[in-house]
């Protein structure tokens, strides 16, 4: 994780003020160092819960697609207010032995409060993977999880990845990164 802000800190920092506020220029920036360290397909199935069972592989892998489409929608231009100075990665408390962790961050927002993220990982055979990320509590997985049961159930998963894909970014069940906005 500490490599990973490393490089997110040093590529924000070649980019002007004015790329980092504007979200359609920052997201690819975001995406590509944050998607190679996200597993996609295991947030998908934690969200979807019992409907993983009964989804086809491409609902699979299309849910999974839109799930991690929104998640960058939703924090990349908070991301992108983040500066060494303002994100602290606390100590890692864990068993070396743990197939999952969960490294506690501090960020400090840019009306100065210090806001709790918190970074959800599993070991995979490609490395330790992001699968959940809370923000001061909020689980990204668990908000998803509760905005989707129904309607997957009410009207099925096509409807919910359909809209998961076209919705904008404020919706009552959205997590609030408190970022810049």
């Amino acid at each position: 994780m500490a490599d990973l802000s490393s490089r997110l800190f040093a590529s924000l920092d070649r980019e002007p003020a004015k790329t980092r506020h504007n979200s359609d220029k920052i997201l690819p920036l975001v995406d590509g160092l944050l998607s190679p360290h996200f597993d996609t397909q295991y947030a998908a199935r934690m969200v979807l819960g019992s409907h993983w069972r009964s989804a086809t592989l491409e609902q699979r892998q299309q849910f999974g697609i839109v799930l991690y489409q929104r998640l960058l929608r939703t924090y990349a231009g908070a991301v992108a207010e983040w500066t060494p100075d303002r994100f602290k990665l606390l100590p890692l408390r864990a068993d070396p032995e743990a197939l999952q962790v969960t490294v506690h961050t501090l960020v400090t927002n840019s009306r100065n409060e210090i806001v709790p993220v918190d970074f959800r990982m599993r070991q995979t055979a490609e490395g330790w993977k992001i699968f959940d990320v809370t923000v001061d509590g909020v689980s990204y997985v668990r908000i998803y999880r509760d905005d989707t049961d129904e309607e997957i159930t009410q009207k099925g998963l096509d409807a919910s990845i359909t809209r998961l894909a076209k919705s904008p970014i404020v919706e009552r069940a959205q997590p609030n990164p408190r970022g810049p906005h």
